[in-house]
């Protein structure tokens, strides 16, 4: 059983990668399917906690762009005995921006959401209790290429 947190900006792939890899065998939680909804946060822990409970893997398709905003869910996991697994997104914030002036209806997020979100972006790190981190790429013909994490201090890829 896992739980599986996307870490990256709106526009940089997460959704598209959660239909290409995870579909069919976990289980959805986003924030994005309640758009009118109150309490976000208590909702998305009850259904992570529902999913896990009944022994199924879970992806998390937000941003989560800091280590204080994947700590509740992480710590969620663990509950659960979940191994706890990241994928941060490469998010160049001028990329984002033009896939999502691309996009249609409700799925296209204000481009402040992105200014917002790329001020609050954080590398994840192993030592935030990942069992494993990879890095996401989202390439010009639409395949991801997936890479092992490699922890660095610099802040650079």
């Amino acid at each position: 059983m896992e739980l599986v947190l996307f870490i990256g900006l709106q526009g940089s792939g997460k959704s598209s990668f959660y239909r290409q890899r995870f579909a069919d065998t976990h289980v959805l939680v986003s924030k994005d399917l309640w758009p009118h909804a109150r309490r976000k946060e208590a909702r998305q822990r009850r259904y992570i906690t529902e999913a896990l409970a009944a022994g199924r893997s879970v992806v998390v398709d937000n941003t989560n762009p800091s280590p204080e905003l994947r700590e509740p869910l992480i710590a969620l996991g663990r509950e659960h005995g979940a191994r706890v697994i990241g994928y941060c997104f490469a998010s160049d914030l001028k990329l984002c921006l033009e896939r999502n002036a691309r996009r249609e209806g409700r799925a296209r997020v204000p481009d402040v959401a992105l200014f917002a979100t790329v001020k609050q972006l954080r590398r994840p790190s192993r030592a935030e209790g990942f069992d494993v981190l990879y890095h996401v790429t989202l390439c010009p013909e639409g395949d991801f290429r997936v890479e092992d994490w490699r922890e660095e201090t610099d802040g650079t890829r």
